[in-house]
């Protein structure tokens, strides 16, 4: 038990120091001055509800879930989600993992949403009092977790729209109950925080948007009678937030990755729509360079298939988040709107968002391509239409960007309905070291386990994991060859003087990898891309078919000569034992090529969606040297 609780806190530990260096990190000189809390609280709505909707837009809110088909059918699966919580068990305090309560804190922030959501919608009090058992038991609970905040952050965020949306059905005691919990177990633990200009205040990362979006959603409910306290949270999370928020800039783009783009997302939008709906203003933090253009980020990062471009700590699942209606009608972007409408499994603010007038004209055409600056990420497509279509995401970055991987270089591939290339996402958060010194040796987190070089396998563990990288050339001028080159050489300084990597797709069908690599003497270098695909690799050794749902793709090597590929487990090249418990990676190989003594080299390596064609001459596909790409 000692030896888990130490792990615990080494782990949250680190959480809240690994944060990024990023590129344009935000200048304190461009900061947003923010009032003094009393001027802040002068723009108080003295009425409840006022986080996210006031009691004037309900009647309206009503009125379109009546008229309008899409929040019809969005009501009626929420009903349907809200009658089987009516018998469900209170939430109990429950750490499963000896760190964290956040899977309780979530479930009440789900509950507590739908609960007073359909007692507004539907007007039945049964909604209502099942809300006033979750929130009574969470309220008992002895605390919620503040050595790991965001569990805190999170429940407080349940009971400050428990106590605001419901205020006028509650009795007195029940509203005291309430008040007291948001203080005692959220706020005043928050407000020690901020008060040392500690953890998440400081950083750059999602704890940030999290823990003062949570607890900002408490402070703002309980303004009213707990002045001091609440105004003083406010102007600093005010100021605090901003840190995180400049990580937008300048494209839209969150170096986390997707997955937490949108957990980053979500708390910051909600935080800002409450300042909105509860004081008349953000402050100006909407206008914060990035921020209007982050909607692009997830619609961008998603292939046909719905599936991500999942680099660092995520899972390739799609991203579904309300946030995007509001985000759509904050900045007039009816393609967030139509995103979301699209992939939406109703949650509450789904409904509470929606606005039909953003979908009643198509939007403005978006490019196939883009790069994101600051996180240095491009994505190509065929077309935005079809499920067959071809889509890429690559990557240079920041080893060091929190939650990041040493995946510099890395690619995934859609095509023709199928996942070829596929990045494995996060390994399990309660890894002994995971966001410590062990982080490195786990096969998820090294390069080795991922679709980009290793050099030199036996220097530990593949790139610099301080090492930050860029997309030195964008090119989408020509639809029928779009490319972006990576210089990665700060990530392989050890190995090599000059390491880059090209990616382009070729008349909207084919995916062309070329690196070039240059080094003082002789390296050992290796070449992967993960796959779940069966793999049959032919005679000559320098062309293979990959199989996979009924389809086939044609990789074949096309410089240099010698090269030859090979079938390789998802597991470290290393023969020395690993750390036990991470994944097995099932079902998962890996497309390999060796080249184990060169000092410079250009290999170039070609997917076709033609596996019946015949080899595709060099000169057809324009394998040139990077510098004249």
């Amino acid at each position: 038990m000692k030896t888990l609780l130490v792990r615990s806190l080494w782990a949250f530990i680190v959480v809240l120091v690994f944060i990024p260096s990023g590129f344009g990190a935000a200048d304190s000189s461009s900061e947003i001055p923010i009032p003094p809390a009393s001027e802040i609280l002068s723009r108080l709505s003295a009425k409840h509800p006022r986080l996210l909707v006031s009691a004037d837009e309900l009647p309206r809110l009503r009125e379109r879930v009546r008229e309008n088909a899409t929040l019809k059918t969005w009501h009626h699966q929420m009903t349907e989600h809200g009658r089987s919580l009516l018998t469900a068990s209170a939430s109990k305090y429950e750490i499963p993992d000896g760190l964290r309560l956040l899977s309780v804190s979530r479930r009440v922030v789900d509950r507590v949403y739908t609960l007073a959501l359909l007692y507004h919608l539907d007007g039945d009090a049964r909604y209502a009092e099942r809300a006033w058992k979750e929130l009574e038991a969470a309220a008992a609970f002895p605390d919620w977790n503040p050595r790991h905040f965001l569990d805190t952050a999170e429940m407080t965020h349940a009971f400050a729209i428990g106590y605001d949306w419901l205020y006028d059905y509650w009795k007195p005691e029940h509203r005291a109950m309430l008040r007291q919990a948001i203080l005692d177990k959220g706020l005043k633990p928050a407000l020690e925080i901020h008060r040392k200009k500690s953890g998440w205040t400081r950083s750059r990362h999602n704890w940030n948007q999290v823990c003062n979006g949570g607890i900002g959603m408490g402070a703002l409910a309980l303004a009213d009678v707990e002045p001091a306290l609440c105004g003083e949270f406010i102007e600093a999370a005010l100021q605090s937030i901003q840190l995180a928020m400049r990580e937008y800039g300048p494209d839209g783009a969150w170096a986390e990755g997707p997955g937490y783009w949108r957990y980053a997302s979500q708390y910051n939008v909600v935080f800002l729509a409450a300042l909105q709906t509860a004081l008349g203003s953000d402050f100006g933090l909407g206008g914060i360079p990035g921020f209007r253009e982050a909607g692009l980020f997830p619609l961008y990062m998603t292939g046909p298939l719905g599936r991500t471009f999942n680099y660092a700590d995520g899972g390739d699942g799609t991203i579904r988040s309300p946030e995007l209606f509001w985000l759509a009608r904050r900045f007039q972007m009816p393609a967030y709107a139509e995103y979301q409408a699209r992939v939406a499994s109703p949650q509450p603010l789904d409904l509470v968002w929606f606005d039909p007038d953003l979908l009643s004209s198509p939007s403005k055409p978006l490019s196939p391509h883009r790069y994101f600056r600051h996180a240095e990420v491009v994505t190509f497509r065929s077309d935005w239409t079809r499920r067959e279509g071809v889509f890429v995401g690559f990557k240079a970055g920041d080893n060091k960007a929190n939650h990041s991987n040493l995946d510099l270089g890395t690619f995934v591939l859609d095509a023709d309905g199928v996942r070829w290339a596929v990045d494995l996402g996060a390994d399990n958060y309660n890894l002994p070291g995971y966001f410590g010194k062990q982080r490195w040796t786990y096969y998820r987190l090294r390069t080795e386990g991922h679709n980009t070089l290793l050099l030199n396998p036996d220097s530990e563990p593949g790139q610099d994991p301080s090492a930050a990288s860029r997309i030195i050339q964008f090119d989408d001028s020509k639809p029928e060859r779009v490319f972006a080159i990576a210089d990665l050489s700060t990530a392989y300084a050890k190995q090599a003087t000059s390491v880059k990597r090209g990616l382009a797709l070729l008349n909207r069908q084919q995916v062309l990898v070329q690196d070039e690599v240059s080094a003082e003497k002789p390296i050992n270098a290796w070449w992967f891309m993960h796959t779940r695909a069966q793999i049959e690799i032919a005679a000559h050794g320098r062309s293979a078919i990959l199989r996979q749902d009924g389809k086939q793709l044609r990789v074949e090597i096309q410089v240099p000569e010698h090269a030859r590929f090979s079938v390789m487990d998802a597991r470290p090249l290393s023969s020395s034992p690993q750390p036990e418990g991470q994944n097995p990676n099932k079902d998962i190989r890996k497309l390999a090529i060796n080249l184990p003594a060169a000092a410079e080299f250009r290999l170039a390596v070609l997917l076709s969606l033609d596996p019946g064609a015949a080899s595709v001459k060099r000169e057809a596909i324009g394998v040139l040297p990077l510098s004249n790409w």
